[in-house]
């Protein structure tokens, strides 16, 4: 078909104006029957239906409520009893009402975390909620949830942990048996599913039915993922499932809810390293996109310590800019409180971010602009379909074109400082690099440039403009490209939030205290309150450890000890993966106070809690450090604290 220009297309039109009503209607018809048939073959990996559905959602809520809220830890043992889950004023409609105002599209419930205790009334082990005082013994906290979200128009997920601390049997056969009946009771019970989350976390420290042992499993083989999967979609067919290798949807890397920019959507067939999930591969055979997580608190679970911590809507906004705008979707934690509801922190700072969020993107900008392009497909793929708010149309051009330059005129006075660029992804993710030209009346001057624009990619201009023209020029692309929108905004700025004080009386200061002895150098490191600097020392290996004891100075009741892994990025450098705690009077005789396995440090790199189980009158505390979270030939810790 012959390259057609924007000169050629007007000509044409202004040639048909004679034509009868009765004859132009066919022929428009006809054109558009034409033009659909003249469309771009997809070129490598597409999306499915499911996918693209989950694409469209852009940013929902995770919420983790469990027996942890109630035990102030992140990762239970397993051993705890039911009767602990107690929330004395739960609402499922206050926190879905709150995420909705912070404009949050659904719901990702944690139905059973990592100790084994299940959010709704399964028959399929004790270990579950018809076993604590919630609602005297009758309540489903998965089915107030589901209820409050389709009441509130939002979609519904459900987080299911393969990992189970509780249980007797796993990392055996019958566990397997057990995990699949939990999947099917979830997958039918509780109507149509959006996603279905599979935690990476498995296998180490548990209780398991009393053994109390560490328990390996090769996760692949164990689970047989692809079954999973199966019997999910057999269930729910439009539900995504996420993370291991075959799933529909993959972990960006890490859980600050930074994507990699560019963050392709598209993957290696193999199962990745954490680099290869925050930055995708272009061109890759499997259409698996990212879903990036982070917590609006440090941690995953609710503690009453971080109510001054929450991520104000700044800081939210910031979030935004590094997932969705880089065309990733967002699950954004929501952890309820003790009660059953968010604190008043989370509240307010999510009806901030949302309130700014709807004003900004209410009005695109771009209504009335005029589209042209040196090179348009046909009648069915010009300029204008950037603007025409179909998502099902876009603009292209022949297939030898893969660079080619669209440009808008903006209508007068329209001042943004948001542009949002989305290609078609029926076709596949086409463009490898773009860059974005204004003319703000000298002439072009380029604003932005980059790799990968898919779902979609939202530059943010550093002030706001009144441009009278915009450019997008395709640099490069692996097919010919298609755009199916060109969006403009201006940003609202969120009011703000003021969170409440610290709470410093719980922590011990540090004054007074000294290193008295380390298995390597540099470890005043841990005393700096400073979590750029580390206290790094060799450590290779399980049984391989690290020790450290300091002085408090004075006698002091402890409560337990913080530790914050170093978020600086080193090579060949890891936090721990399991600790000893033991106080001393004197410095000679040690009273072991806690032990056990820090709660998925390697991924989260968020600062843990260990409480003891008994409060303790200490002098001296020692620290044993034993093997890495992660493979690496050091360990690497920000700061170490007490409280008590």
């Amino acid at each position: 078909m012959p390259t057609l220009s924007r000169r050629t297309v007007l000509a044409g039109g202004l040639a048909s104006v004679g034509a009868s009503v009765s004859t132009a209607a066919p022929l428009r018809r006809m054109a558009d029957l034409a033009g659909k048939a003249n469309a771009p073959t997809p070129w490598g990996a597409t999306p499915s239906a499911r996918q693209l559905a989950w694409h469209r959602r852009e940013q929902y809520a995770f919420i983790h409520f469990s027996i942890n809220t109630f035990t102030d830890r992140e990762w239970g043992y397993g051993d705890e009893t039911p009767r602990l889950f107690d929330p004395t004023d739960f609402s499922a409609d206050q926190i879905v009402g709150a995420a909705k105002a912070g404009g949050l599209r659904g719901i990702v419930l944690t139905a059973k975390h990592h100790d084994g205790f299940c959010l709704w009334p399964t028959m399929l082990t004790e270990h579950c909620v018809r076993n604590s005082p919630f609602r005297q013994g009758k309540g489903d906290i998965v089915r107030e949830f589901e209820q409050a979200a389709r009441r509130a128009g939002m979609a519904f997920g459900i987080y299911l942990s393969p990992w189970d601390r509780n249980h007797a049997e796993y990392g055996r056969p019958g566990y397997i048996d057990y995990y699949r009946k939990q999947v099917v009771e979830l997958c039918t019970r509780y109507g149509p599913l959006f996603e279905f989350w599979f935690d990476g976390a498995n296998g180490g420290d548990g209780y398991y039915g009393g053994a109390r042992e560490t328990r390996k499993i090769d996760a692949e083989a164990y689970y047989n993922w692809p079954s999973i999967f199966e019997l999910v979609h057999q269930h729910q067919p439009m539900a995504c499932t996420f993370e291991p290798l075959g799933s529909d949807i993959r972990w960006v890397g890490n859980e600050d809810g930074v994507a990699g920019d560019p963050c392709w959507p598209t993957m290696p067939n193999h199962k990745p390293s954490q680099a290869e999930g925050n930055a995708g591969l272009r061109g890759g055979p499997l259409w698996w996109p990212a879903e990036t997580n982070t917590s609006i608190r440090p941690g995953w679970f609710y503690h009453a310590d971080e109510d001054s911590m929450v991520k104000d809507p700044r800081r939210l906004l910031r979030l935004y800019d590094e997932s969705v705008a880089r065309g990733t979707n967002l699950i954004l934690n929501l952890p309820p409180d003790r009660r059953g509801r968010l604190a008043d922190p989370d509240v307010a700072v999510l009806q901030s971010f949302g309130k700014a969020q709807r004003a900004t993107f209410a009005a695109n900008l771009a209504h009335g602009a005029i589209a042209s392009a040196e090179y348009e497909r046909g009648t069915a793929f010009t300029a204008a379909k950037v603007l025409d708010r179909n998502p099902e149309s876009y603009w292209s051009t022949p297939d030898a074109i893969r660079s080619a330059d669209l440009v808008l005129e903006v209508p007068p006075g329209r001042a943004f400082d948001l542009i949002r660029v989305r290609e078609y992804l029926p076709l596949g993710v086409r463009v490898s690099r773009f860059a974005i030209d204004l003319d703000l009346g000298k002439g072009w001057q380029e604003a932005a440039r980059g790799e990968c624009i898919g779902a979609q990619r939202i530059v943010r201009l550093p002030r706001v403009v009144a441009a009278k023209r915009l450019r997008l020029r395709i640099l490069d692309a692996m097919a010919c490209p298609a755009i199916s929108e060109i969006a403009l905004f201006r940003q609202v700025a969120p009011d703000p939030v003021a969170l409440p004080p610290a709470r410093q009386s719980e922590a011990l200061s540090s004054d007074g205290w000294s290193i008295v002895s380390a298995t390597g150098p540099g470890a005043e490191a841990l005393l700096d309150n400073n979590p750029g600097t580390a206290w790094v020392v060799p450590v290779a290996g399980a049984e391989q450890f690290a020790t450290v004891t300091i002085g408090l100075g004075k006698r002091e009741e402890i409560g337990g000890f913080t530790l914050t892994p170093s978020r600086a990025v080193m090579n060949d450098a890891s936090p721990p993966k399991r600790f000893r705690a033991e106080t001393s009077l004197d410095g000679r005789t040690w009273s072991e106070r806690a032990a056990g396995e820090f709660s998925n440090i390697a991924n989260a790199l968020t600062p843990q809690r260990i409480p003891f189980p008994v409060k303790a009158q200490a002098a001296y505390v020692r620290f044993t450090f034993q093997g890495l979270a992660a493979s690496a030939g050091n360990m690497a810790i920000a700061d170490v604290g007490l409280y008590r």
